[in-house]
């Protein structure tokens, strides 16, 4: 996505400390790649000065101020996205190929798709890279031996789907889909719809929240999910707590580890070993003020208006104990949140979409075709499932991504059974007489990945094509 050149310049973000809202705002700054800078109402002198200079007598907060100028009193995301020039809606109704969810699956298949000349799209709810983007040091992707941050590699592959032409929306939800006739629609949290030949589901998962007394009405507020790489500077020299024994566990306390005092590790789990990759288990073991409580959990947090203790229970035993508390981070697994595909394509009981490489959809009774749905495709023709929301899907970025381009192919196969579409290593061609508009649509999307594969003078190298 090209930003607007004034924000090289950095954002101002004017709040409290333990204000859910500004965290909101911080979090989708940071995971965007945006420049910001953060003052405290509270603590800070210039944050008081800059508030007192905006907006003279008023108590609202947030503040964000813009580099051209603009004032923004207590925004939301949404908002902010918008006044910052980020794709907020679609350029089109009618694509090729819509993919929801701008993950590792959803990425890839934009990639893959635009580069063959679909006409793509992906929407996506919040900021592109799925749970990736909250990773400070991923260590085992494929072709990156030096680690690199979850974020930069999102944003690689969005300047890589861009330079072939596809569209990524940001900030917008998808609330619906209906089959109607050979078009599907996804129906949009604005109201509107956009149309495509083929949907692609590719949203992921979301942080499970942690089921625990008086943890929900602090999340913001020193209950975080997935965001120890925005929070960490807040908690140098404090005790911070990381629940949970995964890899994004174990990778939150290490990073953690490098400002706070001391970093707690909480896990069900008899053994880090259990659930979280050798290579981190080795490297916490290494680290002296990383302190690891097995068959332990959180039963219960509070604090006046942020958390300022957590109750801590043995799970073998059953005995509590309360704890002084500055922050604590939660990873205790993930879940889809399909529940806009009720009564329209078949998951299982979790949410997880069912697609073809599974004997339940394969045997669906709502599925209308005499042919068996191909290996990614969903219980409703032409819609298809990759990366984590697919049931039985490996949880991990290189499958997903794996899984986004190979959904790419049956979608090829899909609309050449559907339409009579022939698909090249060249792009689509589309035969006219059948499908004019289609034929039109990638004429379109192919000039604009050779518009935007063309250099410009002085302009960086793009990014290498996978292949």
């Amino acid at each position: 996505m090209q930003h607007p050149v004034f924000l090289e310049q950095g954002i101002r973000l004017v709040g409290h400390r333990w204000s859910p809202k500004v965290h909101e705002l911080k979090r989708f700054l940071a995971r965007s790649r945006l420049p910001y800078r953060w003052f405290d109402v509270e603590s800070d002198p210039e944050a008081r000065r800059l508030a007192a200079t905006v907006a003279p007598g008023s108590d609202t907060f947030p503040i964000v101020l813009l580099a051209d100028g603009t004032v923004l009193m207590d925004p939301d995301v949404g908002t902010l996205a918008e006044q910052l020039g980020l794709p907020t809606e679609p350029s089109a109704t009618s694509y090729d190929l819509v993919i929801v969810g701008g993950g590792p699956a959803g990425l890839a298949a934009a990639i893959y798709a635009a580069s063959e000349g679909l006409h793509t799209v992906v929407v996506e709810q919040d900021v592109p890279g799925g749970q990736i983007s909250y990773s400070a040091l991923i260590e085992n992707y494929p072709g990156f031996p030096q680690a690199l941050d979850g974020s930069d590699l999102a944003h690689r592959m969005v300047q890589q789907a861009e330079r072939f032409g596809a569209e990524v929306v940001l900030t917008r939800r998808a609330v619906g889909l209906r089959a109607e006739g050979e078009q599907r629609h996804v129906a949009l949290d604005d109201g509107t719809d956009v149309v495509g030949s083929a949907v692609l589901l590719a949203f992921g998962v979301s942080f499970r929240w942690l089921d625990a007394p008086g943890c929900a009405q602090l999340v913001g507020a020193g209950v975080y999910y997935g965001a120890a790489t925005i929070e960490a500077a807040s908690c140098a020299d404090q005790d911070v707590y990381v629940l949970g024994g995964g890899n994004s566990a174990g990778q939150a306390a290490l990073f953690l580890a490098r400002v706070a005092r001391t970093v707690h590790i909480l896990t069900r789990d008899g053994s880090l070993d259990e659930s979280m990759s050798d290579y981190l288990v080795r490297r916490i073991e290494r680290t002296p003020n990383i302190v690891v409580h097995l068959n332990t959990t959180v039963a219960d947090a509070g604090g006046n208006g942020h958390v300022e203790w957590i109750e801590v229970k043995d799970t073998e035993t059953g005995r509590t104990r309360r704890v002084p508390a500055y922050a604590l981070f939660v990873f205790v697994g993930a879940t889809p949140r399909s529940e806009w595909l009720d009564g329209v394509v078949d998951r299982d009981d979790q949410g997880f979409v069912l697609a073809g490489v599974d004997d339940l959809c394969s045997t669906s009774p709502t599925w209308p075709l005499e042919r068996r749905p191909y290996l990614l495709e969903t219980s409703v023709p032409g819609v298809f499932a990759a990366g984590d929301v697919r049931k039985g899907s490996v949880k991990r970025m290189t499958a997903a991504a794996g899984e986004g381009a190979m959904a790419v192919q049956f979608v090829h196969r899909y609309m050449r059974e559907t339409f009579g579409w022939e698909m090249g290593l060249n792009g689509r061609q589309a035969l006219a007489a059948q499908s004019p508009s289609a034929a039109g649509r990638s004429a379109a999307g192919r000039s604009a990945a050779e518009a935007a594969s063309s250099p410009t003078p002085g302009a960086p190298a793009p990014a290498a094509t996978v292949t």
